[in-house]
């Protein structure tokens, strides 16, 4: 039985990126919006991440966070992902 984690989420490596500006990582998670404040019922989300540099050397993850669309055989991302943080010089 699979159980459901409010607040949280998992991140998998992408074993193929299609083009140099997929994700590193790709995922979901459920938030519960009254547990936030922020209205009621649960959100399920995509995540997408991106493991960049910055200029002084230090290793971090860029998200990008969309709505989670389902498919007939399972899911699927709401758009295309591209590196969010592309231009950003950091």
């Amino acid at each position: 039985m699979d159980r459901e984690y409010l607040n949280s989420g998992t991140l998998f490596a992408n074993k193929v990126k299609k083009n140099p500006k997929s994700p590193d990582y790709n995922g979901d998670m459920t938030l519960d919006l009254e547990a936030l404040g922020i209205g009621s019922g649960k959100a399920k989300l995509r995540i997408a991440g991106w493991k960049k540099t910055s200029q002084k050397g230090t290793v971090f993850l860029s998200l990008n966070i969309q709505k989670f669309e389902e498919r007939e055989g399972g899911y699927t991302k709401a758009q295309p992902q591209e590196d969010p943080d592309q231009d950003i010089p950091f």
